[in-house]
């Protein structure tokens, strides 16, 4: 999960370099976009890695409520 996040936070940092390099908005913009892609996909690989690594020790009441908090995240994220 720490690699995942270290890997996350370097391309959101290259990211920023490279758009300030290019010093164009609509440049930028399709940076950005980019980046709303990775986003998503680092916090559900980081989010499965470890339920899985803790799923033997929570009971199912308590997996259901991390699925329902997880799903109203991505709701909130889809919703405009």
């Amino acid at each position: 999960m720490v690699v995942l996040r270290l890997l996350s936070g370097s391309i959101e940092i290259i990211a920023a370099i490279v758009m300030f390099r290019l010093n164009q908005v609509e440049k930028a913009l399709m940076v950005n976009t980019g980046l709303a892609l990775v986003g998503p996909i680092i916090l559900i690989t980081t989010t499965s890695i470890g339920l899985i690594g803790i799923a033997d020790r929570l009971s199912v009441s308590k997996l259901c409520w991390i699925f329902i908090g997880v799903s109203c995240i991505f709701i909130g994220i889809v919703k405009k």
